[in-house]
C-alpha cells in the first residue's frame, strides 16, 4: 500500500478579538429584537413589578401597555390632550401614574383604564411622576422647577420644594424609605429630599444638565446622569463623588439597574447602551442599536431589555430559553447497520475480521498539484481571489510549503505580467502583517531578484515595485521611530538611577519586565 499524501499545513494564527467573559455571554444571549414604530419619540419606559412584568411605553400624547411575552399591545391609554410622560407603575402593577405638557399629574387604574385622580398644582409641563415606596403618596417634578408630594387618598398637595431653578427633568423615590426622593434639574443640581423636613437635606453639583438620577435600594448611593458621563454619589458622606463613569460620546439620557442590582445600565444619544459592574464600575458589555436613545427599561427578571429612540422605533429583545432537562428533546437511538446481513442486524464474533473501507482522501486544489510537483500551479490556487482576500494565511502557507520544498523559485519565475501583478498586490497588502511579515520579506527578496532586470519595462510592474517600496518604507519608519523612543527611554532611565532610593531601585528592577529592550524592538 503506498503512503498518503502529506497535505500542506495551514498554521492557525490566533484572532484577536472580544474577551468572552461570564457578561458578555450573559448579555449576548438574546434573541433578535423585534422593533415596533411607535407615533412619536419614545420618552420613557418603565416595567410592572410583578408578574407577567407589562411595560409602559411613553411616547406622543398615549401610554401604550405592552405584554412582555407577546409583545403587543394590550392596552392604550390616550387621556392626554398634549404629550404624555413618565408613565410609571406602583409597587403592586396596579396603577399607573403619568404626567404630561398639561400641568396636571395623572392616576389611572390599569384594570379598567379608568382616570382615577387629577392632581393639579403645578403651571408648567411635568416630566416627572413617581409612587413612593409606601404606594400612598406621588412625588411629581415640573419646568415649573418645583417639586411636590400628592396624597393619594385625600387627591391633597402635602408638601412643596422650590429650591431648582430651572427645568426638573428626573427623579426617584427611595425603596428603603417612603420619605426620601431624588430629583435633578437643568440647573446642574441634584437635590436629596426628607419629606418630613422643609427643605433638601443634601445638594450635590452633577456639572451638567441632569438627564436621569437612580438610587441604590439601600439608599446610602445614589447616581446621576448628564452630559456624558455618570456620577457616584455616597448620601451618607455627605455627597462625596465616589466615582465618575465617561464612557459614552453623547449626552447620557437614562439608567437602570439590572434584575439583581450588580449591573448597571444606561443609554445615550450615541447609539449605545453601556452595561457597568457596579463593584468596580468597569464596562463589561455593550448594546448597539440604530437610532438615538431616549429611555431604557429592563424587566424585573432580566427576561426582556426595550430601548425607545428619538425616531420612534421601540427595539424589544427577549432573553432565549434556557434549556433544561424537561425540555430537551429526547433523540431517537440510531441503529447502527455497520454489521449487517440482507438488512438485519449482526453481531460479529471474536474470529471475524473487519476490512475497512479506504476513504477517498479530499484534497485542496493547491496540494492535489503538490502532489503531481506542479509548483506553479499550487501557487495559482493558493493565489485564488477567494482564497488570498478571505484566507490569507492559506496563501502564507502555500509559499511556506514552496520554500520548504524548494520550489519557489520555479513557481515564481516565467510569469506574465497579470499574474506577477497579484503577487506583488498581495504582497503589498500583507508584508505589514507581522504574522506574515517573514515569510513574504523573503518571497519579495526572491522576486526582485528574478526580476530585477525587467523594471522599467512595464509601467503596470513598476507601480506595483514602488507601492511595495512604499510600504515597506513606512514600516521601516515606524522602526526607527520605535528605536527612538526606547533610545529616549533609556536616557531617563539612565538618568533616573543616579538619584535612585532604595524603594527606587527596587522600582527600577522591576522595569526590564515591563518595557521591551533594543533588541527586543528589532526582533519585532
Amino acid at each position: 500500500m503506498s503512503a498518503s499524501f502529506k497535505k500542506t499545513a495551514v498554521k492557525n494564527y490566533p484572532r484577536v478579538g472580544e474577551k468572552i467573559t461570564r457578561d458578555t455571554v450573559y448579555w449576548k444571549n438574546l434573541e433578535f429584537p423585534v422593533t415596533k414604530k411607535e407615533y412619536g419619540s419614545i420618552t420613557h419606559i418603565n416595567f410592572s413589578p410583578v408578574q407577567p412584568y407589562q411595560y409602559a411605553v411613553t411616547n406622543s400624547a398615549r401610554v401604550q401597555i405592552y405584554d412582555s411575552e407577546s409583545n403587543q399591545i394590550e392596552r392604550t391609554i390616550s387621556r392626554f390632550r398634549e404629550t404624555a410622560y413618565s408613565a410609571t407603575f406602583r409597587g403592586d402593577g396596579r396603577l399607573l401614574v403619568a404626567g404630561g405638557d398639561e400641568p396636571v399629574v395623572k392616576l389611572f387604574d390599569l384594570g379598567s383604564r379608568a382616570l382615577l385622580r387629577t392632581f393639579t398644582g403645578h403651571n408648567r409641563p411635568v416630566h416627572v411622576t413617581k409612587f413612593t415606596s409606601d404606594g400612598l403618596h406621588i412625588m411629581s417634578g415640573s419646568d415649573d422647577n418645583s417639586v411636590m408630594i400628592w396624597d393619594i387618598a385625600t387627591e391633597e398637595q402635602v408638601i412643596r420644594y422650590n429650591e431648582h431653578t430651572d427645568y426638573i427633568r428626573t427623579g426617584t423615590a427611595s425603596k428603603a424609605s417612603k420619605d426620601i426622593i431624588v430629583t435633578g434639574g437643568y440647573d446642574h443640581m441634584v437635590k436629596l429630599w426628607d419629606t418630613r423636613t422643609a427643605a433638601s437635606v443634601l445638594t450635590v453639583n452633577h456639572g451638567q444638565p441632569v438627564e436621569s438620577v437612580l438610587m441604590f435600594p439601600g439608599g446610602g448611593i445614589f447616581l446621576s446622569a448628564g452630559g456624558n458621563y455618570i456620577n457616584v454619589w455616597d448620601a451618607l458622606a455627605g455627597g462625596k463623588l465616589l466615582a465618575r463613569l465617561s464612557n459614552h460620546h453623547k449626552t447620557i439620557m437614562s439608567m437602570c439597574f439590572s434584575c439583581n442590582h450588580q449591573r448597571l445600565l444606561s443609554a445615550s444619544l450615541d447609539r449605545h447602551v453601556k452595561v457597568y459592574d457596579v463593584a468596580t464600575y468597569k464596562v463589561v458589555h455593550t448594546l448597539d442599536y440604530p437610532g438615538q436613545i431616549l429611555s431604557l427599561g429592563v424587566a424585573p427578571d432580566d427576561s426582556v431589555i426595550c430601548v425607545g429612540m428619538a425616531d420612534g422605533l421601540l427595539s424589544i429583545q427577549h432573553r432565549k430559553p434556557e434549556d433544561t432537562p424537561d425540555k430537551k428533546v429526547k433523540k431517537k437511538k440510531k441503529v447502527s447497520y455497520r454489521y449487517s446481513v440482507k438488512g438485519k442486524q449482526y453481531t460479529p464474533s471474536k474470529d471475524d475480521h473487519v476490512i475497512e473501507k479506504r476513504r477517498r482522501e479530499q484534497l485542496q486544489k493547491y496540494d492535489k498539484y503538490f502532489k503531481k510537483f506542479e509548483h506553479s500551479k499550487a501557487l495559482d490556487a493558493g493565489l485564488d481571489l477567494r482564497v488570498r482576500q478571505t484566507t490569507p494565511e492559506v496563501t502564507v502557507s502555500v509559499l511556506q510549503e514552496l520554500i520548504r520544498r524548494g520550489g519557489i523559485h520555479s513557481a515564481l519565475a516565467g510569469r506574465d505580467e497579470k499574474s506577477l501583478g497579484i503577487i506583488l498586490k498581495f504582497l503589498q497588502k500583507n508584508i505589514s502583517n507581522p504574522k506574515y511579515m517573514t515569510t513574504l520579506l523573503d518571497v519579495a527578496t526572491i522576486i526582485l531578484d528574478l526580476y530585477s532586470p525587467q523594471i522599467g519595462q512595464s509601467t503596470v510592474l513598476d507601480d506595483y515595485f514602488l507601492r511595495l517600496k512604499l510600504t515597506v518604507d513606512r514600516e521601516i519608519g515606524y522602526m526607527k521611530m520605535l528605536m527612538e523612543t526606547m533610545g529616549t527611554m533609556d536616557t531617563l532611565f539612565a538618568s533616573a538611577s543616579q538619584t535612585d532610593t532604595p524603594s527606587d531601585s527596587l522600582m527600577k528592577d522591576s522595569l526590564p519586565m515591563l518595557v521591551p529592550s533594543k533588541s527586543a524592538a528589532v526582533s519585532v
